[in-house]
């Protein structure tokens, strides 16, 4: 699967989408999820938690490993995803549809910064060797 070019990523494996009102939705990648195996628990941060880019603020854990979800920039979380509670599996059947929370950015501009899908790939190709 390639990583959808209408998102940014991180070099800790994040995805992060811009939706139209200017808040962030993130999740891990495919190659994250990959790595991990099959997840069994999902923690997300409490809504309304000011976060620090590259805070730790959620853990997913698999049959194999735990591993922590970094923040992608400064800001607020609005939203978590529920869903995951009961079916965090959802993130290995659709990593890029199975988000973890929303944020609201401190500054939007901090976003452009991050690696866009090529860089992103480039990443995990040097990861590999």
């Amino acid at each position: 699967m390639s990583n959808p070019s209408n998102l940014k990523y991180t070099s800790s494996h994040e995805w992060i989408k811009t939706e139209a009102d200017g808040t962030l939705t993130i999740g891990i990648t495919q190659h994250a999820q990959e790595l991990l195996g099959d997840m069994v628990f999902v923690e997300a941060p409490a809504v309304g938690r000011k976060l620090k880019a590259k805070e730790e603020c959620a853990v997913v854990e698999s049959v194999k490993a735990a591993a922590d979800v970094y923040a992608p920039v400064s800001g607020e979380v609005t939203a978590v995803n529920n869903e995951l509670d009961s079916a965090p599996e959802k993130i290995n059947s659709d990593p890029y549809g199975a988000w973890i929370f929303k944020m609201k950015p401190e500054n939007a501009a901090d976003v452009s910064a991050l690696l866009d899908a090529a860089a992103y790939q480039a990443l995990v190709d040097s990861e590999a060797h």
